[in-house]
């Protein structure tokens, strides 16, 4: 069964101008691109965003990185669509980064690391209805 998974391609990544070889990455993977915009999110959008992280040390660090620059949400469709990005992507550290994963390719540093996961098939639902309107999510059932 296909199901669906955010992903975003954060500031940094934007700025080295790697979207397309990142994206490629998702399809040769077997991903669907299901919606896909370039945006700048305020400071309040990406609080809201990583609201979830509000009492963590990082959060503020996190909602000005994702402020510094445009991001790329995307979402996308395939069968085990959240552990399958999730591998994809690579651990939040690039370091730490299986080979020839998003993260150990174009992350710079645990606090810049290229993409942005859903963690969940619940969270994933969440987050694209935060980015996208039902109407841009193409393919719906």
């Amino acid at each position: 069964m296909s199901n669906r998974t955010l992903a975003i391609i954060k500031p940094d990544a934007v700025k080295k101008n790697v979207c397309g070889k990142i994206i490629a990455m998702m399809e040769e993977a077997g991903f669907k691109v299901v919606a896909m915009k370039k945006t700048r999110l305020t400071k309040a959008v990406a609080g809201a965003f990583y609201e979830v992280h509000k009492e963590r040390p990082f959060y503020g660090e996190l909602v000005d990185f994702m402020c510094s620059g445009p991001v790329v949400p995307i979402i996308l469709e395939k069968e085990n669509a959240v552990a399958d990005y999730r591998t994809l992507i690579g651990a939040t550290d690039p370091a730490e980064a299986e080979e020839g994963t998003i993260r150990k390719l174009y992350a710079d540093s645990k606090g810049e690391n290229a993409v942005h996961g859903s963690d969940s098939d619940e969270n994933a639902a969440i987050e694209s209805n935060f980015f996208f309107s039902r109407q841009d999510q193409v393919n719906l059932a």
